[in-house]
């Protein structure tokens, strides 16, 4: 089962600061969470996060998982070359009942990672062979990824966004969840609206959706 945690607002601690630890981090910046590696040496493109304060950085030379306690995190993503020591914080975690994922041991973990396509962090969809070859996730990602392209538009996208406006702004007015299914068909469906999304005019089209709902009965 693939499943997508909501971390915003949530402390997510890295452990290690190589090029794997990069990987997870660039897979939580647009989670809204809060990130923290933990290493006693981190790369440049980790660093250079740090200087933007995008995530936080602790300097420690860690020998045990200890640290689970001081930190208390949601998430737990161990990425250092010790085997030994990403088993210790695999098992503190647990036993601590924090969320915690091994890079070297997904199968003690307590999710996977498959491989993501995101499209402007409006659509995810992930390409899982369920831990048995990560390679062939990547590869089947890439080909998925090039026939998206040509079938997921800008207006798609652009629809997207206007859809999460209408349903925000017709939870304020439309009580009944049946209804503002209907309403958002109707917004789906409208062909102003579609025109203007066309047209590059997302304000236009926001302005559409205030004018349905003002209508709405």
């Amino acid at each position: 089962m693939i499943i997508n945690l909501n971390l915003q607002g949530k402390k997510v601690l890295v452990v290690g600061g190589g090029n794997e630890s990069l990987k997870r981090i660039n897979s939580l910046l647009n989670q809204n969470c809060k990130i923290k590696v933990i290493s006693d040496e981190i790369g440049k493109s980790i660093e250079n996060l740090v200087k933007k304060k995008k995530i936080e950085f602790k300097k420690q030379k860690l020998k045990n998982a200890d640290f689970l306690s001081a930190e208390k995190p949601f998430l737990v993503i161990s990425t250092t070359n010790d085997m030994k020591l990403n088993q210790l914080i695999v098992n503190m975690a647990k036993k601590n009942k924090i969320i915690v994922y091994s890079s070297d041991n997904p199968e003690t973990s307590d999710f996977s990672n498959p491989a993501v396509i995101d499209l402007e962090n409006l659509i995810q969809i992930a390409i899982f062979t369920g831990g048995k070859s990560p390679t062939m996730s990547k590869k089947i990602k890439e080909q998925v990824e090039k026939f998206l392209e040509k079938t997921i538009t800008n207006e798609d996208l652009g629809q997207i966004k206007i859809q999460e406006i209408a349903r925000n702004l017709a939870k304020n007015k439309i009580d009944n969840q049946t209804q503002r299914k209907v309403f958002l068909k109707g917004i789906m469906n409208d062909k102003e609206i579609k025109q203007l999304i066309k047209d590059g005019e997302p304000k236009k089209a926001e302005n559409r959706v205030n004018a349905i709902l003002r209508n709405w009965k």
